[in-house]
C-alpha cells in the first residue's frame, strides 16, 4: 500500500527539521483545545515557518491577510489565503494532503457522525422516516378503498352473472384448484338463442332485481342491446367428404335488439333482419349493453360520499377452437360518473375529501423534497470525486482506481430517487382518482406504482440500519454474495429452462399442470418448494405405460437434481460470503487506493472539535462560479488532460458540503 504524501513530509524534515507535518487531522485541535481560533493559529504559524524556510527563495513574503499580492507567483484564493507554489522541502502539499483528507473524512461519515462532528442536522434521514410514515399512511387508506371498489365491481359482476346469463351456478364463483367444475360453454345451437333471449328478457326486467340497477337514458326507458357477430367470410364444411370452402378473413356484423325483440324473439328477428348465424364460420360473437347504479359506501365510514357507477356489460360467446364446445363469459367495466346527491351530505363528504388530499398533498410534497436532497447528494459526490481524481493526478502522479470512484457513488440514493418518482406519479393518480377528475378506471395503474414506490421506501431503512455492525452484516453479505449468485443463478436456469421446455411438450395434453409454458414453470418452481408434490403425482395420465414412466423418471430427476443439490449449493454461496464478511470484521475490510488516504477515525476524533472550523468548509460561490467549477470538472475527468498542479485540491471543492 502506497504512503500518501510521506515524499513531501520527508523533503520537508530534510529542509527544515524544526517543521513537524500534521499527520493526524485532529492534533491540532488537541493542542489547542480551549482556543476557538486555533485553526487560524496553526495557519499562522506554518505560514511564520514558511518564512523561514523560503528566506533564501526570491518568493514574496505570505502575510495571512485578504490583501491582493503584487507577485503573480502566489495567486490568491476566493477566500484570501494565498495558495503556495510547492517546492521541494515545502509543507503546504502536507497541509493541502490533510485539508483533502478531513474533506473525504467527512464526507464518508454516516447522519450520526456529521452531527456529533459538525452538528449538521440529518435532514434526509428526518425527510425519510417522515416519508415512511407518510406514504404508509396513504397506502393503507388507499388499499382500504381499493378493495372496496374491487369488491363492490366483483360482486356485481356475480349479480349480473345471475341475471343475464342462462344455466350460471353459484359454485363457478368459488376459484379452486383443481376446479371443481367444467368450463362454462355452450354445445347445442339453440342454446346460443336461448342465451341471448335469457340475456335480453332479464334486461328488459332489471327493476326487479334486488340492486339498485337503472337505464342509462334519461328517461330511463330500455334502450336497444347490440349483439356483434364475427365470422370468416366464407366457411362452409362438407364432413362427409372431407371437404370445405374457406376465406379467414373475418367479418363483422352487428345488429341493435330493440326492446320487442322479447316478443318475437331474437332468432326470428334476425331472420327477418336478414341475419344468419353460421356456426361452422362463426368466429365469436358479443352481446353489449349498459346500466346505471349507485353505491352508498357501508364499509366506507361515516364521511365517506356514495359513488356512481355505469356498467359496460359484455356478454362474450368464444367459438375460435371450433371444437364443439362455445365459451361463454361475462365481464362489466365500472366508470365512475359524478354524482347529485342530497346537498345535507356535501360538508361531509367534503371534509372526508379534504383530509385525503391534504396527506396527497404532504406526501407528494415530501417525495419532491427527498428527491432534490438526493438528486443535491449525488451532485454533489459527483464533483467531490471529480476534485478527487484531480487531486491524485497531481499530488500523487496516479489515476484513482475504479473501486475508488465507485465509493462516491451512492446507490442508495438512486433507489430513493426512483421510488420518489413512483410515489410522486401515484399520489398524483390517487388525487385525481379520489377527487373524481378521472373518468378512466386506473386503480390498477395507481395501486402499481404505490405499492412498488412503498416497497423501495421501506427496503431504504436498510441504509440507516446499515450503520449499526449487527445488521450491516446482513447488507454486507447480500453485497458480497450478489456477483457469486448472479452467476450460479445463470447456470441453474439454464438446467430449469430445459425441464421446462421438456415438460411442457411432453406432458402438456396429459398434464393439467404442464398445459402451458407458464403454469409448467409454476408446477416446477412449487415442487422445488416442495408443494403440491402429491397431487402432481397423482394426476399422471395412465393413457400409455411409457408415458407414465416418463413422468416418474421426469419428475423424481429434477425433484432430487434441484432439492439435494442446486439449493443446497445456493445456500453454501451465501454462508461463503457470510464467513468471509466475519472474517473481514475480523481482520480488516479490503481498502482501495482512496481508503487508504482517508485513513481511519476514531469516535474521538470526530468528537474533538476539528471539523466544527470553517477552515475546511467549502466556499460559498456564485452561479457562474458553480458553472466554471462544473465545466472544470468535466474536463478534469478526462484522462487525456494534463494534471493539474499543486494547487488543485484547495479550493475546487467549492460549494460541495456545507
Amino acid at each position: 500500500m502506497q504512503n500518501y504524501g510521506s515524499g513531501a513530509a520527508a523533503a520537508a524534515a530534510a529542509a527544515a527539521p524544526a517543521v513537524k507535518r500534521r499527520t493526524d487531522s485532529y492534533e491540532a485541535a488537541q493542542h489547542h483545545p480551549q482556543s476557538p481560533e486555533s485553526d487560524e493559529e496553526y495557519v499562522n504559524t506554518r505560514v511564520l515557518r514558511r518564512q523561514v524556510q523560503l528566506q533564501s527563495t526570491p518568493v514574496a513574503p505570505v502575510v495571512p491577510m485578504p490583501m491582493p499580492m503584487p507577485n503573480t507567483s502566489a495567486p490568491s484564493s476566493v477566500e484570501g489565503h494565498v495558495e503556495q507554489p510547492e517546492y521541494p522541502g515545502s509543507s503546504a502539499a502536507s497541509y493541502q494532503e490533510e485539508r483533502m483528507r478531513r474533506k473525504l473524512q467527512f464526507f464518508f461519515m454516516n447522519p450520526i457522525e456529521k452531527w456529533q462532528a459538525k452538528r449538521k442536522f440529518p435532514y434526509k434521514f428526518v425527510v425519510q422516516i417522515v416519508k415512511i410514515f407518510l406514504v404508509t399512511m396513504q397506502l393503507c387508506l388507499f388499499a382500504h378503498s381499493r378493495y372496496n371498489h374491487i369488491n363492490y365491481t366483483g360482486d356485481n359482476r356475480f349479480a349480473f352473472s345471475h341475471l343475464f346469463l342462462r344455466g350460471w351456478d353459484s359454485s363457478r364463483e368459488v376459484e379452486s384448484y383443481p376446479p371443481a367444475v367444467g368450463p362454462f360453454a355452450l354445445y347445442l345451437k339453440s342454446e346460443f338463442f336461448d342465451t341471448v333471449q335469457y340475456a335480453v328478457d332479464g334486461y328488459s326486467n332489471v327493476n326487479r332485481s334486488i340492486g339498485p340497477y337503472d337505464y342509462p337514458t334519461p328517461n330511463n326507458t330500455m334502450p336497444p342491446l347490440k349483439l356483434c357477430l364475427q365470422n370468416y367470410r366464407e366457411g362452409t364444411i362438407f364432413g362427409f367428404n372431407e371437404s370445405y370452402i374457406f376465406d379467414p378473413h373475418i367479418d363483422e356484423v352487428c345488429e341493435s335488439l330493440p326492446p320487442n325483440v322479447t316478443s318475437i324473439g331474437v332468432e326470428n328477428y334476425l331472420r327477418q333482419r336478414g341475419v344468419e348465424v353460421n356456426f361452422a364460420s362463426l368466429v365469436s360473437a358479443q352481446l353489449t349493453f349498459k346500466i346505471k347504479t349507485v353505491n352508498f359506501k357501508a364499509n366506507g365510514g361515516p364521511l365517506s360520499a356514495p359513488d356512481c357507477f355505469r356498467f359496460d356489460i359484455a356478454i362474450m360467446f368464444n367459438n375460435r377452437d371450433h371444437d364443439g364446445q362455445m365459451l361463454l363469459s361475462l365481464d362489466a367495466e365500472a366508470t365512475r360518473l359524478k354524482c347529485h346527491g342530497a346537498t345535507d351530505f356535501i360538508s361531509e363528504a367534503n371534509f372526508d375529501s379534504m383530509l385525503r388530499s391534504v396527506l396527497n398533498i404532504f406526501v407528494l410534497l415530501t417525495c419532491a423534497l427527498s428527491f432534490a436532497l438526493c438528486t443535491r447528494a449525488l451532485w454533489r459526490a459527483y464533483l467531490l470525486r471529480c476534485t478527487t481524481v484531480n487531486f491524485f493526478r497531481s499530488h500523487f502522479g496516479k489515476e484513482l482506481s475504479f473501486d475508488g470512484r465507485l465509493e462516491f457513488v451512492n446507490f442508495w440514493y438512486i433507489m430513493i430517487i426512483f421510488n420518489d418518482v413512483l410515489l410522486i406519479i401515484g399520489s398524483a393518480l390517487k388525487e385525481q382518482i379520489e377527487g373524481r377528475y378521472m373518468v378512466v378506471d386506473q386503480w390498477d395503474t395507481c395501486s402499481l406504482f404505490l405499492g412498488i414506490g412503498n416497497l423501495l421506501v421501506w427496503f431504504g431503512v436498510l441504509r440507516y440500519l446499515g450503520f449499526f455492525k449487527t445488521y450491516n452484516v446482513v447488507i454486507l453479505t447480500l453485497k458480497k454474495a450478489a456477483p457469486k449468485i448472479l452467476r450460479f443463478l445463470i447456470a441453474a436456469l439454464l438446467i430449469y429452462a430445459g425441464f421446462v421446455f421438456c415438460g411442457w411438450l411432453i406432458l402438456g395434453p396429459y398434464h393439467m399442470k404442464f398445459r402451458s409454458l407458464a403454469t409448467t414453470s409454476e408446477c416446477l418452481f412449487a415442487l422445488i418448494n416442495g408443494d403440491d408434490m402429491f397431487a402432481t403425482f397423482a394426476t399422471l395420465s395412465s393413457k400409455a405405460t411409457w408415458l407414465w414412466w416418463f413422468c416418474q423418471i421426469y419428475l423424481y430427476s429434477f425433484i432430487s437434481l434441484y432439492i439435494y443439490v442446486v439449493l443446497s449449493l445456493f445456500i453454501a454461496v451465501i454462508m461463503d460470503a457470510y464467513d468471509t464478511i466475519k472474517a473481514y470484521y475480523k481482520d480488516g475490510f479490503p481498502t482501495t487506493d482512496l481508503k487508504a488516504f482517508v485513513g481511519t477515525r476514531t469516535a474521538e476524533d470526530i468528537s474533538s472539535g476539528v471539523f466544527m472550523t470553517d477552515l475546511d468548509d467549502f466556499d460559498q460561490t456564485s452561479f457562474v462560479d458553480v458553472m466554471k467549477n462544473i465545466c472544470c470538472c468535466c474536463r478534469s475527468c478526462r484522462p487525456e488532460q494534463e494534471p493539474v498542479q499543486a494547487n488543485s485540491g484547495y479550493t475546487s471543492l467549492s460549494s460541495i458540503m456545507k
